[in-house]
C-alpha cells in the first residue's frame, strides 16, 4: 500500500499536480482571496477503518487571519468547482 504522494510515478505527480494547480485556484475565486494569500493543497490517504480513503486537506494562509483548514472526503482529481463550494462554505 502506497500512502501520499511517495511512489508515485511521474505522470501520476503531474495529475496531482494539475489537480491542486486547479483547486488552488477555484479556492482563491470561490473565497475573494487577495494574491498574498497562502493556499496549500495536499491528498492524504488514510490506513484506518474509520477513514474515507482518501481526503484532500486545504489550507487557507491569509496574512492577519487565522488558518482556515478545510477537508473533501474525496481524492484531489475527483473535487469539482461545485463541490469544492460546498467544502468551503460547510
Amino acid at each position: 500500500m502506497r500512502f501520499g504522494l511517495f511512489g508515485k510515478g511521474a505522470a501520476d505527480k503531474a495529475v496531482a499536480s494539475e489537480a491542486a494547480t486547479r483547486i488552488k485556484a477555484d479556492v482563491r475565486d470561490l473565497l475573494g482571496l487577495p494574491e498574498d494569500a497562502v493556499i496549500a493543497v495536499n491528498e492524504i490517504l488514510c490506513a484506518d477503518p474509520a477513514c474515507p480513503g482518501t481526503e484532500t486537506v486545504i489550507l487557507v494562509m491569509n496574512p492577519g487571519a487565522k488558518t482556515r483548514a478545510f477537508k473533501a472526503q474525496m481524492a484531489m482529481s475527483e473535487l469539482t468547482c461545485e463541490a469544492l463550494a460546498i467544502v468551503l462554505a460547510g
